[in-house]
C-alpha cells in the first residue's frame, strides 16, 4: 500500500476517533451532573483500574500504549468534570478574594520590609519592585514576615531562590507556616566581590564574612583559599558594613560593588561567583491575598500520599491543560521518614479557562495543598 493511501486511511480513523472522543466527553459531562447531584468525588480510582485492566488485556503487545491512551482520557475527563462540579473549595474562595482585592496596576509606593542594611541585594529588589516605596530594614527573614503581619509594612521582599545555589528553604518554610501571599517577583543578576579596608592585600586576609547563600555561590573561589576562615552572617551588605566598622586589616567581606562604594571598602577580587549566570529571584509578599492584573505565574506547596503514581497523578492534571511547570522541587517533611512536600511554580493565570478548576481538583485530591499566589514577574 502506498504511503498516501495509508495516510488517507489514518485520516478516516482520526475522524472516527474525534467523534468518539467528543461523545465520550459528553458522557463525562453527564457523569459530572450526576456526581453534582449526589455530592460524589470526581475521581473514581476503582472504576479507572477496572477499565485499564480490561483495555490492556485486550491490547496484546500494544498494552502499554493503550494504558497511556486511556490514562490520558481519564485525566481529560476529570479536568472537564472539575470545571462543572460545584463543590466549595478554599482555593476558589481565596482566588476570588484575591481578584476582588487586586487592581489594574501594581502599587509603586508603600512601606516595604527587607532583611539587611543599605546596599543589600534585597534593597535593590525593593527598588525594582516598588520604585517609590519606603524601605524598613529588619534583621531576619522571620522579621520581614513579622513586620508585614503586624501591619508595620504593607509589603515584604525576600530572596526565594538562586540559579547557582538553589532555593532559600528558610523562606519557603516561613511561607508554609505563615500563610502569606506572593504578589510579585523579580530577578537580579548578582555579582560578588571580595572587599576589604583600603590598602589591605588579599594575602593578609584570614577571615571572610558573608551570607550563607553568597558563600555557597562563591564556593570555588573560597575552596581555593588556604588558612582563611569563612564566617556566615546575616547579609552581604551587613558583612561589608561590619568589615568597614571593625577596622580589622585581616577581615574581608563577600558583597557587591555598591557596598564597596557605600562603606568605603576596596575590591580585592571581582566576579568571584561560581557562575556568570548568577541570578537571585526575589518575591514580594502581603498578609492578605491579592492578584493584580497581568498575573502569569502560580506558586503552590503540595504534598501527596507516599505511593506509586501519586506525583504522576498531580503532574498529569497540568499536562492535560497544557500548563508549563517552571519549578518542581521536593523537600523532606521534618520528623517523617521519606515523606516530602513539593514546591511548584506554573506559568498560568487563574483567569485562564480550566486553571481554577484544576487547582480545586488538586486541593481535593492532594494530602496537602497551599496556594501561595498568582502574580507577575518583572
Amino acid at each position: 500500500m502506498e504511503l498516501s493511501e495509508i495516510r488517507t486511511q489514518i485520516d478516516a480513523v482520526d475522524d472516527q476517533l474525534l467523534n468518539l472522543f467528543l461523545e465520550r466527553m459528553n458522557l463525562a459531562e453527564e457523569v459530572a451532573a450526576s456526581k453534582n447531584e449526589r455530592h460524589l468525588p470526581i475521581e473514581n480510582k476503582t472504576r479507572e483500574r477496572e477499565i485499564l485492566a480490561r483495555v490492556t488485556e485486550a491490547s496484546g503487545e500494544r498494552e502499554r500504549y493503550a494504558y497511556h491512551l486511556f490514562s490520558t482520557l481519564f485525566q481529560l475527563a476529570r479536568s472537564r468534570q472539575a470545571e462543572l462540579i460545584d463543590l466549595p473549595t478554599r482555593v476558589k474562595a481565596q482566588v476570588q478574594a484575591s481578584l476582588d482585592a487586586g487592581g489594574a496596576v501594581f502599587p509603586q509606593t508603600g512601606l516595604v520590609a527587607c532583611q539587611g542594611v543599605e546596599g543589600a541585594n534585597s534593597q535593590a529588589a525593593c527598588d525594582k519592585l516598588l520604585p517609590r516605596g519606603s524601605i524598613v530594614y529588619v534583621k531576619s527573614f522571620d522579621a520581614v514576615f513579622g513586620a508585614v503581619e503586624s501591619g508595620l509594612c504593607k509589603f515584604g521582599v525576600l530572596p526565594i531562590e538562586n540559579s547557582s545555589n538553589g532555593s532559600v528553604r528558610a523562606v519557603y518554610d516561613l511561607l508554609q507556616r505563615k500563610q502569606f501571599s506572593i504578589v510579585r517577583s523579580t530577578r537580579l543578576c548578582i555579582r560578588h566581590e571580595l572587599l576589604a579596608l583600603p590598602g589591605v592585600k588579599q594575602e593578609e586576609i584570614t577571615e571572610i564574612y558573608s551570607h550563607e547563600q553568597a558563600i555557597g555561590q562563591c564556593s570555588k573561589f573560597l575552596g581555593a583559599l588556604n588558612g582563611v576562615r569563612v564566617i556566615p552572617c546575616d547579609n552581604t551588605a551587613a558583612a561589608a558594613k561590619m568589615v568597614s566598622d571593625s577596622g580589622n586589616q585581616h577581615a574581608a567581606a563577600i558583597s557587591s560593588h555598591v557596598c564597596a562604594e557605600l562603606y568605603g571598602l576596596s575590591t580585592l577580587r571581582d566576579d568571584i561567583q561560581d557562575s556568570d549566570n548568577n541570578y537571585t529571584r526575589f518575591i514580594c509578599i502581603t498578609k492578605n491575598p491579592v492578584i493584580y492584573a497581568g498575573a502569569s505565574r502560580i506558586s503552590l506547596i503540595i504534598s501527596c500520599d507516599n505511593k506509586p503514581g501519586a506525583l504522576y497523578d498531580i503532574l498529569s492534571k497540568l499536562s492535560a491543560l497544557g500548563i508549563n511547570m517552571s519549578k518542581l522541587e521536593s523537600c523532606p517533611v521534618t520528623g517523617r521518614n521519606f515523606e516530602f512536600i513539593f514546591f511548584l511554580e506554573l506559568d498560568a493565570s487563574v483567569q485562564e479557562p480550566g486553571v481554577l478548576p484544576m487547582l480545586e481538583e488538586l486541593e481535593r485530591t492532594c494530602a496537602g495543598f497551599q496556594f501561595l499566589g498568582n502574580y507577575a514577574e518583572v
